[in-house]
């Protein structure tokens, strides 16, 4: 496939937030990102790694987006946060946001959707209306899901061996995952990556989860969401 870079976005350090997409396009188009915590470097290394493989297919032709690190500030200073020391993933306007927080880590900001890679987000969506969010982080290994895509959570756990759940245990207001359904009736799939130790590097993680992230593609899992 052939991607073309769009404008970009600048972060609250003014460094540029780079995005693709295909030629082709959509009424809806395919969303594939990392980065959104700058800390977890396993989700934009597997994204890297799939985009990269995703140029070489001459043979398909999918509307598609790709934002590889979202949280530029972050993934440059190794923090989950943004520079404001604003968690991204919990600062989009969601119905139950909230600044109340068990943590400084979750810090959502001073008000919902205050920060500039996220309003550079929502400004991609409105461009290139969403049909499914692919987002790629790293914790431990899992599939959650948000919206109506169990199918496509179910394809990658049996393919991987990683707990596919609609419910990670805790809130998290302001989140993608909460955001897509309800304002984008786009559903989410967040994909938690594990951490990379000495065991397990970058490339063993990319290794184990190779075939079921091309496979959404091979396969045409993503057709139905277009």
């Amino acid at each position: 496939m052939h991607f073309h870079e769009l404008n970009s976005g600048f972060s609250v350090e003014g460094t540029e937030i780079k995005s693709y997409r295909t030629d082709v396009d959509g009424d809806k188009y395919i969303y594939l990102m990392a980065g959104v915590h700058g800390d977890e470097v396993e989700g934009v290394y597997v994204v890297e790694q799939l985009f990269n493989w995703l140029k070489t297919q001459d043979q398909m032709h999918i509307p598609l987006v790709v934002v590889p690190i979202v949280n530029v500030d972050g993934y440059r200073a190794n923090t989950r946060v943004n520079a404001n020391g604003v968690d991204l993933n919990r600062n989009l306007s969601t119905d139950c946001w909230t600044s109340e927080v068990s943590e400084k880590k979750y810090y959502p900001g001073n008000k919902p959707l205050s920060e500039p890679e996220n309003q550079y987000l929502i400004n991609l969506f409105k461009k290139y209306p969403p049909g499914l969010i692919l987002s790629i982080h790293s914790w431990k290994p899992l599939v959650n899901f948000n919206g109506d895509c169990l199918d496509v959570a179910n394809y990658l756990g049996e393919r991987n061996g990683y707990e596919v759940v609609a419910d990670i245990g805790y809130p998290t207001p302001g989140s993608l995952g909460t955001y897509g359904p309800a304002k984008l009736d786009c559903p989410v799939l967040t994909f938690e990556c594990p951490i990379f130790n000495d065991e397990k590097g970058l490339k063993e993680i990319w290794l184990e989860n190779e075939d079921a992230f091309k496979g959404i593609f091979l396969d045409k899992i993503y057709s139905r969401f277009l």
